[in-house]
């Protein structure tokens, strides 16, 4: 026996979108991870503070901020407590700590790394370069005109873009279209863009220097981070930025926003990060001596999805090692984690985790 169903015209969303039916081509288009905000597997909803200047720090998962300076905002899910856009139950929030002023060469950002194998079909670096729109919701307690980047992560191509927000504490739909880079390469890992290394970044200008922003609308060469002359969000103390519901695709207009299972979404994060929780009796694991002298034992923690690449490893939480910190496998696969140490791990409150690490 046999069905036929006719006529589907796929799921209306709470904001009126439609989305059908794995055929369309409103499914498996967004080449940003964890648009939505939903994971936030290192913070649990926790405001983190930007204490580490320069080189990009996770905040929520897949979202790096960078700052030129310590101290000068804050990044949390859903800070400030506001009502979320229609459709969407989360957001990253950015809020001020101070007013500063932004010197030249300084920098302030949220941005997202995208790795090769999720970006190689938009064929950048060539003459078949795919024109992508960016589209996002945005709220600021600010108005005025704001702006981010696309760039490569050689950092040698980029194209500043600028929105407007006109009323202050509402959600704005932004879109924005962007025609393909056909100069340049577009990947870490050599002339080809189809590896896993990465790729470039989608860049969000929370203040940015005037000798690193660039002419907006138009390709850049070398890194411009933003539009000159932006709105700077540092700039005024506790001001706030929000967004959500960040898509990049092929294409000349924005369509709606791509809707993914929660676990499909975790999973996407996992392959990038991944926490392995412990418990006051020590982990659960089955060790096996490896050697007498100096005394050790193994075990093989298998990941929960399969990692880019390698990975680095960090305790979380509260807990501490009972002998020699682990090492790590670092075959191949990005398939298992080895942990190498003097008899076990113990926490010492059911709060240790262990986060293995393979971001880009």
């Amino acid at each position: 026996m046999s069905f036929i169903i006719s006529g589907d015209t796929g799921a209306t969303f709470p904001d009126s979108s439609l989305q059908g039916a794995a055929a369309s081509p409103y499914v498996l288009k967004n080449r940003i991870i964890n648009g939505a905000m939903v994971i936030d597997q290192r913070n649990a909803g926790a405001s983190v503070a930007t204490t580490t200047a320069g080189s990009g720090t996770y905040t929520l998962d897949r979202w790096q901020y960078y700052a030129s300076q310590t101290s000068k905002f804050t990044v949390q899910q859903n800070a400030g407590s506001v009502t979320p856009p229609t459709g969407f139950n989360n957001y990253l929030g950015c809020t001020s700590s101070s007013a500063y002023s932004v010197l030249s060469t300084e920098l302030f950002l949220i941005r997202q790394a995208i790795e090769g194998f999720n970006a190689s079909d938009l064929a950048w670096g060539t003459a078949n370069a795919k024109t992508v729109t960016l589209s996002f919701q945005v709220y600021s307690s600010l108005t005025g005109t704001f702006g981010g980047a696309i760039y490569n992560y050689l950092g040698t191509r980029s194209y500043p873009f600028s929105y407007t927000i006109s009323s202050a504490n509402t959600w704005t739909q932004i879109s924005i279209t962007i025609a393909g880079d056909t100069s340049a390469s577009w990947t870490s890992g050599g002339s080809s863009s189809n590896t896993n290394s990465g790729w470039g970044y989608i860049t969000f200008n929370l203040g940015c220097g005037s000798a690193v922003s660039g002419t907006t609308g138009v390709w850049n060469s070398g890194n411009a981070f933003g539009p000159t002359g932006a709105t700077s969000i540092v700039g005024t103390n506790g001001a706030t930025w929000y967004i959500t519901g960040v898509q990049l695709e092929i294409g000349t207009s924005a369509t709606p926003f791509e809707r993914r299972l929660y676990s499909q979404e975790l999973a996407n994060c996992q392959r990038y990060y991944e926490v392995f929780y412990g418990d006051t009796s020590g982990l659960a694991l089955t060790s096996t001596l490896y050697t007498t002298s100096p005394l050790s034992y193994y075990t093989w923690i298998w990941y929960k999805v399969p990692k880019r690449a390698s990975t680095t490893f960090s305790v979380v939480g509260t807990g501490a090692w009972n002998g020699t910190t682990p090492t790590i496998y670092t075959g191949t696969t990005h398939s298992v984690f080895q942990q190498t140490a003097n008899y076990y791990i113990t926490a010492t409150s059911n709060t240790m985790a262990f986060s293995y690490s393979a971001e880009l």
